[in-house]
C-alpha cells in the first residue's frame, strides 16, 4: 500500500506521464517489495528456530508496527497535505530511493514469513506481482483523481497490517 501511495503521488505530479515511465515505476516498486521480504526471510530463517515458541508474538510485533505507522502516517498527511515532492520530474535516482524507502517494511514482513515457515518465492512472487499492478493503476489514479485516494489506501493498508498481525497471534494463542 506504501507502493501505491508513492505511485498515485508521482502520477498526480508527474506532468506528462507515459506509459514506459509508467511501467518503470511499476518495476522498480514490484522488484523491490519482492526481494526485501526475501532478504528478511533469510535474515529471520536464521533465528526463527529459537524463537519458534514466540513466533505469534513476533508477527504481531512487527506486523502491528508497520502498519500501525502506516496508519499514523496516514492520518497525519490527512491532516497536514503534503506538496508534489517529484515536481513534475522523477529521475531514476528518485525512483530507486522511493522503490527501497517504500519496501523497507517488506523486509521485517520477510522475517515474519520466516517465522511462519512461508514459502518464499511464492509470497514474494505474489507480493512483486500484485505490486506491480497497483502501482502501474496508481499512476494512472493519480493522474485522475489526485490527492484523494493517497492517503485512505496508507490507512486501509496498514489497518489489514495490523488485523493479519492480530489473526496469527489469535490463532496461536486461543487455537483458532
Amino acid at each position: 500500500m506504501d507502493a501505491f501511495a508513492v505511485s498515485i503521488t508521482n502520477g498526480l505530479c508527474m506532468k506528462n506521464i507515459t506509459r514506459a515511465k509508467a511501467l518503470q515505476i511499476g518495476l522498480a516498486f514490484g522488484l523491490a517489495q519482492g526481494i526485501m521480504p526475501i532478504i528478511g526471510y533469510l535474515a529471520g530463517q536464521t533465528f526463527s528456530r529459537a524463537i519458534s515458541s514466540l513466533d505469534h508474538w513476533v508477527a504481531l510485533i512487527l506486523l502491528g508496527a508497520i502498519g500501525g505507522k502506516m496508519v499514523v502516517e496516514a492520518v497525519k498527511g490527512m491532516r497536514e497535505p503534503e506538496s508534489c515532492p517529484v515536481n513534475g520530474l522523477l529521475t531514476t535516482k528518485m525512483l530507486i530511493l522511493q522503490a527501497i524507502a517504500t519496501s523497507i517494511d517488506a523486509l521485517a514482513v520477510g522475517v515474519s514469513l520466516a517465522v511462519m515457515s512461508v514459502n518464499i518465492w511464492i509470497a514474494s512472487s505474489f507480493i512483486a506481482c500484485i505490486t506491480f499492478c497497483f502501482s502501474i493503476v496508481g499512476v494512472y489514479i493519480g493522474k485522475k483523481s489526485g490527492m484523494f485516494l493517497k492517503n485512505k489506501a496508507e490507512l486501509a493498508g496498514g489497518v489489514i497490517l495490523v488485523l493479519i498481525g492480530v489473526k496469527i497471534f489469535a490463532e496461536h494463542v486461543f487455537g483458532l
